[in-house]
């Protein structure tokens, strides 16, 4: 705590944390007067706090990332503004400069902060403004280089961006009303459209290896529906040898008796974990009966917890 608070001062403190704003998923793309609509970014979003030479990174569930991201956090500290929070996502990005969860997953490169928004700024709370002002003050802010950029705008009409996010492999965008204050948690003045599939699991179990495989064979994973754990199939594919022996040391601990879903799922060697683990997972669809068409595991997460997890569309 004592590394965190040096060279804070009353002076520049920034009086309050917040919970980050999140946007509502809507099926289809659209567009809109007076919206914004930006790249979607695949990564750990971050709330950035800087107060004077201390800088802490936390994630969407106050989990600490500040030793996590020591080049960012030395970037933010450089910048001009003795106070500043600042929202945005952690990424890497491919060769084809498209962000990739699984990388960051992977480790060895440094990630980059791409930042969307500014709420607090030289003592000044701007939650209240609206996202064009809070925008403006960003890019005055914010002074781009190698490990620190604001977030790409694709442009101001709904459809071209989105096809523009298609075109580039994007995970999809987000469309953001200009006009609006910054509300923490879900809020519909924030809209996500997704390109493809990608979404957060909760592990539920696993099935044992067959053939050369070890460790373990599939996830199973689900959703929740209210207090209840729905189903939403199994997914084998996506491990190395490394992921399978890391993830199985993680299940140990977890293993339990009863099936922690609804309606216990189909099959016989299955070895049931108690719901604290949640994974990212990329897919082409949901069936009519509600499960998973080809899913590939991505990597875990631990800046959700599984009970924010929530059939995608649904309002956690």
């Amino acid at each position: 705590m004592e590394s965190l608070l040096a060279g804070t001062t009353l002076s520049n403190a920034i009086p309050f944390r917040v919970r980050p704003m999140l946007a509502t998923l809507v099926r289809e793309p659209f567009n809109a007067a007076g919206w914004t609509y930006e790249e979607k970014y695949d990564g750990i979003r971050i709330l950035a706090y800087k107060e004077g030479q201390s800088v802490q990174l936390l994630s969407r569930n106050a989990i600490d990332r500040t030793n996590s991201f020591p080049a960012i956090v030395a970037a933010i500290r450089a910048l001009e503004n003795s106070t500043l929070l600042l929202d945005g996502e952690v990424v890497l990005f491919d060769k084809k400069r498209v962000s990739r969860f699984q990388l960051l997953q992977r480790g060895g490169d440094q990630p980059i902060y791409a930042v969307f928004d500014c709420l607090y700024a030289q003592g000044k709370d701007l939650r209240r403004q609206p996202l064009a002002a809070r925008r403006a003050i960003l890019e005055r802010s914010l002074r781009p280089e190698k490990f620190l950029m604001t977030s790409s705008v694709l442009g101001a009409n709904g459809m071209a961006a989105y096809r523009t996010a298609k075109r580039k492999g994007f995970e999809g965008l987000v469309a953001k009303d200009l006009a609006s204050p910054y509300v923490e948690g879900r809020s519909t003045l924030w809209l996500k459209v997704k390109v493809h599939q990608e979404d957060e699991f909760v592990i539920g179990g696993f099935t044992q290896p067959a053939g050369t495989r070890k460790y373990f064979g599939a996830l199973l994973l689900g959703v929740y529906d209210g207090a209840k754990l729905q189903y939403a199939g199994k997914v084998g594919t996506g491990f190395d040898q490394k992921a399978l022996a890391e993830l199985h040391g993680k299940f140990l601990p977890l293993i339990r008796q009863h099936s922690p879903f609804a309606k216990r799922p189909p099959g016989k060697s299955v070895t049931f974990l108690a719901p604290k683990l949640v994974a990212q997972i990329s897919y082409q669809e949901w069936t009519a009966d509600g499960m998973l068409r080809q899913p590939v595991f991505l990597g875990l997460r631990d800046d959700k917890s599984a009970s924010e997890v929530v059939r995608p569309g649904a309002i956690a």
